[in-house]
């Protein structure tokens, strides 16, 4: 899935490695708690990139799905290993293996499913 290499992407220590997985004309929202990010290019993502606050981020992805050209998967961000909230996103992937556009929610405030227990919390 283009949309699992882009996250892995993302969450690596070199994000801007992402822009590899976007087509030229790339659009996107991502729809966050303080509000919404949009653009119409793949410079308009790449001054996203580079204007995030460097932290331990990482996507993971709870479950996932194809129909066609179109991927989408669920799961929980966690910083420096604890939850902070859960996201849902989709992208359109292009005949070369790039996405087209890409949509993603993020809350703090719900989580459609359980979130994994953090390192350490068992017991």
């Amino acid at each position: 899935m283009v949309l699992l290499e882009y996250m892995a992407r993302m969450d690596g220590q070199n994000p801007e490695k992402a822009l590899e997985y976007v087509e030229p004309d790339f659009r996107f929202l991502l729809a966050l708690p303080g509000g919404q990010v949009s653009g119409q290019s793949r410079e308009d993502f790449a001054r996203y990139i580079t204007g995030r606050e460097a932290v331990e981020r990482v996507h993971n992805v709870l479950r996932s799905a194809v129909d066609g050209n179109v991927e989408m998967v669920y799961g929980v961000v966690t910083e420096s290993g604890r939850p902070t909230g859960a996201f849902h996103s989709a992208a359109v992937v292009s005949a070369n293996g790039r996405m087209l556009r890409y949509q993603s929610f993020f809350t703090t405030s719900f989580e459609l499913l359980d979130w994994p227990a953090a390192p350490g919390s068992e017991g």
